[in-house]
């Protein structure tokens, strides 16, 4: 993948789990927009969570820009502000595929010609890639889970499966 905006909560469940570079090493460049720059880095640093400090690297490093959004995308569903401006970035970009979790804001993302991808798919995606192996996908699950990261048990044993298909274990 050549290029993708992100939204915060896969940034700092990725942080937290410490497999920020997992998506270094599966994207050339990541885009947030200001909105998510101010949850993740700002308030992060504020309540003393030291994935914002991970994520402000990435983005002195340069493989994560922050952008401002010039024209808010109008999207049919509510959602946050930063999954407004997610969306928005992302199609005042031409980039195609956006990083987010909550399910609403994936379907507007797709209402809106957007192809959005989660954290799940990134770390299955790592495995696939040969990033992880078999344990290093579940225990970065599992840090993420603890993390509070919600997944459905179907969707984890599915997940699980998956993971293991793809690994050869």
């Amino acid at each position: 993948m050549d290029k993708v905006v992100s939204n915060a909560t896969p940034l700092i469940y990725l942080a937290k789990a410490n497999q920020l570079s997992l998506l270094q090493g599966m994207v050339k460049q990541v885009f947030i927009p200001e909105a998510v720059y101010r949850e993740v880095v700002i308030e992060g640093k504020r309540l003393g969570e030291k994935d914002a400090y991970s994520v402000d690297r990435a983005i002195t490093q340069g493989w994560m820009i922050v952008q401002d959004v010039k024209i808010i995308y109008p999207v049919e569903i509510t959602i946050h502000s930063g999954e407004v401006e997610v969306i928005s970035l992302a199609r005042e970009k031409g980039i195609e595929t956006v990083l987010m979790d909550d399910a609403k804001a994936r379907a507007a993302s797709e209402m809106a010609g957007l192809r959005p991808i989660g954290t799940l798919w990134l770390i299955l995606k790592a495995v696939k890639n040969q990033l992880l192996n078999f344990d290093q996908f579940l225990s970065t699950l599992e840090d993420i889970i603890h993390s509070g990261f919600y997944l459905k048990e179907e969707v984890y044993l599915k997940a699980i499966r998956r993971a293991s298909e793809l690994s050869g274990d």
